[in-house]
């Protein structure tokens, strides 16, 4: 017999870029097991990024099973399961079969950039879906795996990840449900972001057939019940990734705002039950939806910066000031500040909120006494003034600043430097959780929202306990002067290369 009592765990799925995992957590947030497994990237050309999906299939069920092992329980103590995923990734498989027809065409993947420049107006659909055009989205991977394969589109159903996942978990060719939620079909440019419906216009436009996708269901209800190792229990939960770390980091609410640091940034700010139209530079996304038919949806602002964390790495391996990503932290402390040196890491221009290919990355502001430290504190820097224009762009697309304090989560928050400079250049505190699994536990939130595991957002937002804290300490003077060298750095960083004939498709990172 399981040691846990029945239907106390929830189980999260996390299936990110590089890895899978499943997450079991108690009543109170707390991970009780977890088990996560690498899978391939493959790369066979240029700008082409795959996955295996029957890969995928495989590393999450034999994630769960050890997870479920690893805490002495079985599928009788998980009252729920919630799935969190990449974002875009696109699958076309036999409905027939259950077999994938190509491997899965990964968000980053930029093989449809010549179907994107063919695309005069790149805002043609930003009214209706809140997104450019660009190889970003799942619209043109999907028109591209139909043009490369010879199986009849009757046959064929798609799906993002969180599809693929909970089709084959409910049951497969047999009885397999075939849904995806708002937050995911809101980043394939194919859902009209108020109707919260498949856009028959785009899909006609595009030559896609209705019939090839999945139900639009809510964030958190039953969509069927699993197999395997979680035999009968519900599939309740479903959200992409980054607006599943903003249901983790407990934000709500308009204004609220979680970033996520990695490689790059990803950073959304809750508006409400409105969907915000940028102009500053930012897309339009749905942050969830609680409940079945006819509740509300809430929605999000998002920008992303390429370069964060994958800055470190190239002061690193391009430079070799620093041997291990970790020592940046103390080499930046052995001097007092950057010595006026400014790092733009565009290296392959600036993306959200000024989208300049044109843009080459700099270190301005050198003098004889600049020295290894002062470019790594300039590097760290960097990541905290891009997350602050991604804010102030929201502001001025809401009309006002974040709500209190900003919540982060991700690898680079363990950098006490970066945080504590956060918050100075934002002139608010930051929060970070206890755990880092933000993503698998706003998924897990979601499914136990569902099945009644957790009673309501008020539960849950007893349950959130931030356990570290930044307050702003920098002098206003100080911060302004910083911001304003900052900005002058950007300045010099545009126009380095001739600007494209017409726009490229912005790309995360």
């Amino acid at each position: 017999m399981s040691p846990h009592a029945a239907r106390s765990l929830i189980a999260a799925i996390d299936q990110g870029t590089t890895s899978s995992r499943c997450i079991l957590f108690d009543r109170g947030g707390r991970i009780v097991a977890s088990h996560q497994l690498e899978h391939t990237q493959i790369t066979s050309r240029p700008g082409w990024v795959e996955h295996d999906p029957d890969e995928i299939i495989e590393r999450v069920r034999t994630c769960i099973r050890v997870a479920l092992r690893e805490a002495g329980a079985d599928a009788r103590s998980v009252a729920a399961t919630g799935i969190s995923n990449q974002r875009e990734t696109t699958v076309v498989w036999d409905r027939r079969t259950g077999r994938p027809v190509h491997n899965a065409i990964v968000w980053q993947d930029t093989r449809t950039a010549d179907a994107v420049a063919r695309i005069a107006d790149q805002d043609r659909y930003r009214a209706r879906t809140g997104l450019p055009v660009s190889t970003y989205s799942s619209a043109l991977k999907l028109r591209w795996i139909l043009d490369h394969v010879d199986d009849d589109p009757a046959d064929l159903l798609f799906g993002t990840i969180d599809t693929y996942l909970i089709w084959h978990l409910t049951g497969g060719a047999d009885h397999g449900v075939h849904v995806t939620d708002v937050t995911n079909a809101s980043r394939t440019m194919l859902m009209d972001l108020e109707r919260l419906e498949w856009d028959e216009g785009i899909l006609a436009e595009l030559g896609i057939p209705a019939s090839m996708l999945p139900e639009i269901r809510g964030s958190s209800e039953v969509y069927g019940t699993g197999g395997f190792d979680l035999d009968g229990v519900p599939i309740a939960g479903d959200l992409g990734d980054q607006q599943a770390a903003l249901f983790g980091q407990a934000c709500f609410e308009a204004g609220q705002a979680k970033c996520t640091y990695g490689t790059g940034v990803f950073m959304l700010m809750h508006t409400g039950e409105r969907p915000v139209h940028s102009t500053h530079g930012l897309i339009t996304t749905v942050a969830a939806r609680l409940g079945g038919p006819g509740s509300a949806a809430t929605y999000a602002l998002e920008g992303s910066v390429a370069v964060a964390g994958a800055l470190i790495g190239w002061l690193r391996d391009q430079l070799g000031i620093i041997e291990d990503a970790a020592e940046v932290e103390a080499l930046a402390r052995s001097v007092p500040d950057s010595g006026d040196v400014v790092f733009v890491p565009a290296f392959s221009g600036l993306f959200a909120p000024y989208w300049r290919p044109d843009a080459r990355g700099v270190i301005a502001g050198l003098t004889q006494y600049a020295t290894k430290a002062h470019v790594a504190r300039a590097a760290i820097e960097a990541t905290a003034y891009q997350v602050l224009d991604l804010e102030t762009a929201m502001a001025a697309d809401m009309g006002a600043g974040l709500a209190g304090e900003l919540r982060v989560d991700g690898g680079m928050t363990r950098n006490e430097l970066l945080m504590q400079f956060q918050a100075d250049v934002l002139g608010r505190p930051v929060v970070a959780p206890p755990i880092t699994e933000v993503s698998a536990l706003g998924a897990a939130y979601a499914a136990g929202l569902a099945v009644g595991f957790w009673s309501s957002l008020d539960e849950l937002r007893a349950m959130d306990v931030a356990t570290h804290r930044w307050e702003p300490s920098m002098p206003e003077a100080e911060r302004s002067a910083g911001i304003a060298r900052w900005r002058k750095g950007v300045e010099r960083s545009l126009g380095w290369v001739p600007a494209p004939s017409r726009p490229v498709a912005p790309q995360p990172p």
